[in-house]
């Protein structure tokens, strides 16, 4: 029964529910600064900055503080999409991961490290490959949605 003025989200996988490529066009670039602001601390403490010239910067870190700094990101990844579904950029976009048909519940831990996994498939050329792949499938997928059959939804 749907009492009048309640807020019944859509059932997800609904065309409308899944055109959401701007946001996660924006909700990337949010998280790919939180990152990058990441890396620079990091790099500021236990590496080098160094200025190339009048717009460029250079930071580089030892292998140790890489090796974290990697891990950091794939735990943010994995744990805040396989726990919570969503990412700081995809909350402030209004965005969510769900699994697909599991009646909008946010994605396994398997299915997040799946999803992390091929972030360096979709990743490459400047995340084009997930730009593509997400305008010509049919749900809006990337190819870490379809191999671990999730869907990014409107939250």
């Amino acid at each position: 029964m749907i009492v009048e003025g309640s807020a019944v989200p859509p059932v997800a996988g609904t065309r409308e529910d899944v055109h959401v490529t701007g946001r996660r066009i924006l909700a990337t670039i949010v998280d790919g600064l939180l990152l990058g602001l990441l890396f620079a601390v990091m790099a500021a403490l236990f590496g080098t900055i160094t200025k190339t010239d009048a717009f460029g910067w250079d930071a580089s870190m030892p292998a140790i503080p890489t090796v974290v700094y990697v891990l950091l990101v794939v735990f943010y990844y994995v744990l805040l999409e396989g726990y919570v579904g969503q990412t700081v950029g995809k909350m402030l976009f209004g965005i969510k991961v769900l699994r697909e048909g599991a009646g909008g519940r946010a994605p396994s831990l398997r299915a997040a490290v799946i999803r992390t996994a091929l972030r360096m498939v979709d990743g490459l050329l400047g995340y084009g490959v997930a730009f593509v792949t997400v305008l010509v499938s049919g749900k809006n997928q990337r190819l870490g949605d379809m191999a671990a059959r999730t869907l990014v939804v409107r939250s």
